[in-house]
C-alpha cells in the first residue's frame, strides 16, 4: 500500500496515519520526522534546510522534495508507505509523481479526511496540552498521562485556528483537486470516534489493494 494522507488541520490525520500504519504494516513517513532525523545526522539536504531555518526562513520546496525522495529509497518502503505531510501543494504533488514514476512504484490510493470548519474550531480550540510531556487533551485539569499542568497553545485558539484553515484552503486544499482528477482521491469522514473512522478508511482502502 502505497498511500497518500491529506485532510485540515484538526481532522486526526497523526491519530489515523499510525492505526493506518499499523494495519497494512508500512512505515508512517511524516515531514516533521524526515526534517529531524536530517538535522539530527548532520545531511547535506539537512545543512541546507538549517541554514533556512536559523536564519527564520521557509525551507524552499526544492530542499523538502530531495528529502522526500531520499526517504523512498530506503529499504524500509518496498512494501509500501504511508506519507504524512507531503505534499502541501500541486508542485510537490507533481514531483511526487515523477518519483514515483522513476521507480514503478505509483500511488495506490490519497485519502482524504474531511470535517466541516465549524467542527474543526470547536474540536481544536477546546483541546489543551500538557506543560510537561507535551500530550494533548481535552476537558481536564492535569495532564492525564504526567499529571502536569495543562494550557491552551496559541495555535489551538479559535482565530488562530481560522487562519490555519484558510492557509489550508489556500494552499493544501488544491491538492485534493489535482489527485481526484488523478482518479486516486478517497474521502473519508473525520466526525465520530476514532475507532470508527479508522474502520471506514480501511474498509475504503482495502477495495484499492486488491
Amino acid at each position: 500500500m502505497r498511500l497518500v494522507l491529506v485532510g485540515p488541520p484538526g481532522a486526526g490525520k497523526g491519530t489515523q496515519a499510525q492505526f493506518l500504519a499499523a494495519h497494512f504494516s508500512i512505515p508512517h513517513i511524516s515531514t516533521g520526522d524526515i526534517f529531524r532525523a536530517n538535522l539530527k545526522a548532520g545531511t547535506d539536504l539537512g545543512n541546507q534546510a538549517k541554514s533556512y531555518m536559523d536564519r527564520g526562513e521557509l525551507v524552499p520546496d526544492s530542499v523538502t522534495n530531495e528529502m522526500v525522495r531520499d526517504r523512498l529509497t530506503h529499504d524500509d518502503v518496498a512494501n509500501g508507505f504511508l506519507l504524512d505531510g507531503f505534499p502541501r501543494n500541486v508542485a510537490q504533488a507533481e514531483v511526487l509523481r515523477a518519483i514515483l514514476a522513476d521507480k514503478k512504484t505509483p500511488l495506490h490510493a490519497v485519502l482524504e479526511f474531511s470535517l466541516a470548519n465549524e467542527e474543526i474550531i470547536a474540536r481544536l480550540s477546546a483541546r489543551r496540552t500538557c506543560r510537561d510531556c507535551g500530550a494533548p487533551s481535552v476537558g481536564v485539569d492535569k495532564c492525564p498521562t504526567c499529571g502536569g499542568e495543562v494550557y491552551q497553545r496559541e495555535d489551538d485558539k479559535a482565530e488562530v485556528i481560522a487562519r490555519r484553515l484558510e492557509v489550508y484552503a489556500e494552499q493544501t486544499a488544491p491538492i485534493i483537486s489535482f489527485y481526484r482528477n488523478e482518479g486516486l482521491l478517497i474521502s473519508v469522514s473525520a466526525a465520530g470516534n476514532v475507532e470508527d473512522i479508522t474502520a471506514s478508511a480501511i474498509s475504503a482502502l482495502s477495495r484499492v489493494a486488491q
